[in-house]
C-alpha cells in the first residue's frame, strides 16, 4: 500500500508519461492491473489524468441519475439508483484503497480493472439503465 502511495505521489501534475512509471514498471506496485490500477493511472498519467478520470465518472453517473429522474415508474428509479449506487461505492473503495485511506478488499476499479465478470455486470447496470431511459415514455 506504501508503494501505491509512493506511485501516485511521483505522477505529480501531467504524469511521467504512458507507460513510463518507475513504480509500476519495476513491479513495485502489487497487484497493479486489477486492485491498484488507480496507482497506475495516477503516475503514469497524473493529477490531471485522475482528474479526467473522475470527471468521466461523473459524466457517467450524473446521466444514470438523469436516466432516473426522466423514469416514469419507481421500479425505474430504483434500477437507476442501484446502478448509481454500485459504481460510487466501487470507485470510492478502489480508489481509497490506492491512496491509503481505506483497506484493501478487493474491488475493481469499473472500467479500468482487468478482469471480465466485473466488466459484465458493469455492463449489464448498465443495459438496465438504458432499457429504463428506452422505455421512459411507454406508461
Amino acid at each position: 500500500m506504501d508503494q501505491s502511495k509512493i506511485a501516485i505521489g511521483s505522477g505529480e501534475l501531467w504524469g511521467k508519461g504512458l507507460f513510463l512509471g518507475s513504480q509500476t514498471h519495476l513491479n513495485f506496485v502489487p497487484e497493479q492491473h486489477t486492485d491498484f490500477i488507480f496507482s497506475v493511472l495516477g503516475e503514469e498519467l497524473g493529477f490531471m489524468g485522475a482528474l479526467l478520470l473522475f470527471l468521466l465518472y461523473g459524466l457517467l453517473i450524473w446521466r444514470c441519475l438523469a436516466v432516473a429522474r426522466k423514469s416514469r415508474d419507481l421500479f425505474g428509479i430504483y434500477i437507476c439508483v442501484g446502478v448509481v449506487s454500485m459504481l460510487v461505492f466501487q470507485i470510492f473503495i478502489n480508489v481509497g484503497m490506492a491512496i491509503g485511506i481505506m483497506p484493501i478488499a478487493g474491488l475493481p476499479l469499473p472500467f479500468l480493472s482487468y478482469g471480465g465478470s466485473s466488466l459484465i455486470s458493469t455492463l449489464l447496470g448498465l443495459g438496465l439503465v438504458e432499457n429504463v431511459y428506452i422505455h421512459r415514455q411507454t406508461l
